[in-house]
């Protein structure tokens, strides 16, 4: 049991010091996922405009939305992970990844 411990700690730590680029990567993950959802609907509201508007303001939109997202979601999803303990943050990473990948798995 101290081994099973000891391995959760130590990948916890890991996981603690490089919480950014996980938090960066679990971002990016959702506007795969997700993101030809999202741009399905603004496509939708955006059908009445003349296609030579259409294109570029898709483009910007995508452009923006997709920065956006990255820049803001990324700090409250450090925030939200840095909460967890050292026992407890690597089985949410792993139950987080197993979660992203069912949901990849079912598109």
């Amino acid at each position: 049991m101290d081994l099973v411990l000891d391995l959760l700690a130590t990948v916890s730590r890991w996981s603690r010091s490089n919480l950014s680029e996980i938090a960066l990567a679990l971002v990016g993950c959702m506007l795969v996922l997700f993101g030809a959802d999202i741009k399905g609907w603004v496509e939708q509201r955006l059908g009445g405009i003349a296609g030579a508007l259409r294109v570029p303001l898709m483009a910007l939109l995508c452009l923006i939305g997709s920065g956006l997202a990255l820049i803001y979601a990324t700090p409250w999803i450090i925030k939200g992970l840095s909460q967890f303990n050292n026992y407890s943050l690597a089985p949410v990473l792993l139950v987080v990844l197993v979660l992203i990948g069912v949901v990849a798995d079912r598109r």
